[in-house]
């Protein structure tokens, strides 16, 4: 028998509304208002790049435009409803699947033993007890707080001594929780003092296959449709043959269908859902260009926004900038449900000025006077939100496509 076909039009717009891109950017946002977004999301990454924003408050202030960098902040550290720990890279996430996470402290501490023993990180375990006993005695700390009589190994900011080690181990390990950011400095503390007790890793056995089943559900929730593959890439805690079998159970009982999804070059590809997706009815993206965080969760996946939207998108930053195709920092910009281009600018906060250097449509998108104005308008709302007074345009800033 045939399978479902979600032709490329839909997969957008399955993928977007699970991406909570779909609907107008309005809505509350802040309180439990933002953590029911982040909760949609899943995560939210940080990064610590502030060319324009951090990608954490570009990548809420996309689909709530009256967010503000201290509401994220006030959920995380005062309301303890967010903790931090890692996905496919360091995110705050809902405290809710914290009971989730005792998997992935156990995977953890594993794995970076073995990883960093070879890591110029000699003598690190001998620390733990000392810098446990620092924590319990002084509150918490930052990596400056500790360790202050080590040497810094000279491989670069990576490179690190061996009690700022000890701490991002017991961290990753689940022994420590960090509570909030100075600057961007991670603060740990005791998780006994930060997590409510029941939840603590000891307290709470950990079901190994209860989490890979909901970590599996949980990142088909997000993605609409997948491969095992991407299931357990989402969270980076299931193994990719963990999610295989997962897959493979649930598609014997009924719970997930292959179905054919088609991409923008118009090759299809046979992917695992929920039965009845291909049925969803979904209304139209709104018209309004909006500008993505390069850490974006729709951009996360690069392979899949490709396959998707036709969209190829690299971060440049760690480009040697004569080798660069587009700039340091590009964001990319959304319209409807079309990555339509790519725009480098930066927020000048010495001059109150958010500069636009280049903006590059994508070679299927036609600019017009029309467009200018929808970004014009993108562009001022991010003004307001950066506290810039003004919007200066390069000269020759709209550039031929590449």
């Amino acid at each position: 028998m045939a399978l479902q076909r979600l032709n490329n039009r839909a997969a957008r717009a399955v993928f977007m509304q699970r991406h909570a891109l779909l609907e107008p950017p309005t809505g509350g946002a802040k309180g439990t208002d933002l953590l029911d977004l982040i909760h949609r999301l899943g995560f939210v990454q940080l990064d610590s790049i502030n060319t324009v924003a951090r990608a954490h408050d570009m990548i809420l202030y996309a689909r709530r435009p009256t967010y503000r960098a201290g509401n994220l902040k006030r959920l995380y550290e005062r309301d303890r409803a967010l903790f931090e720990h890692w996905t496919h890279d360091a995110a705050v996430i809902p405290m809710a699947f914290y009971p989730h996470w005792h998997l992935r402290f156990q995977r953890d501490a594993e794995v970076l033993k073995a990883r960093w023993k070879n890591w110029r990180r000699d003598g690190y375990e001998k620390q733990f007890e000392t810098v446990l006993q620092h924590i319990r005695d002084h509150g918490p700390v930052g990596s400056s707080d500790v360790g202050k009589d080590e040497k810094k190994g000279s491989g670069g900011w990576w490179d690190w001594h061996p009690s700022k080690t000890a701490l991002e181990y017991l961290w990753r390990s689940g022994a420590l929780t960090v509570i909030g950011r100075d600057g961007f400095q991670k603060q740990y503390d005791l998780t006994e003092r930060v997590i409510d007790h029941h939840l603590c890793p000891g307290n709470r056995p950990c079901d190994a296959e209860e989490t890979v089943d909901w970590l599996c559900n949980a990142a088909l929730d997000r993605l609409g449709f997948a491969t095992s593959g991407e299931l357990a890439a989402f969270w980076d805690t299931v193994s990719p043959a963990e999610a295989k079998s997962w897959c493979n159970a649930a598609l014997t009982q009924g719970r997930l269908q292959e179905i054919e999804v088609d991409c923008a070059d118009g090759r299809s590809r046979k992917l695992f859902a929920r039965p009845g997706l291909v049925d969803e009815v979904h209304s139209s993206a709104p018209g309004r260009i909006r500008v993505l965080s390069p850490f974006d969760p729709m951009l996360r996946d690069r392979q899949r926004a490709e396959r998707l939207f036709g969209f190829h998108y690299r971060i440049e930053v760690f480009v040697p900038a004569p080798k660069r195709t587009y700039g340091y920092y590009v964001f990319p910009l959304l319209e409807g449900d079309r990555l339509i281009g790519r725009i480098d600018m930066k927020a000048h906060r010495d001059c109150d000025e958010l500069r636009v250097k280049a903006l590059w449509p994508e070679r299927s998108v036609r600019w017009s006077d029309a467009r200018t104005k929808r970004l014009e308008a993108e562009l001022d709302r991010v003004r307001r939100f950066t506290g810039m007074e003004r919007v200066i345009f390069a000269k020759d800033w709209l550039k031929d496509p590449k």
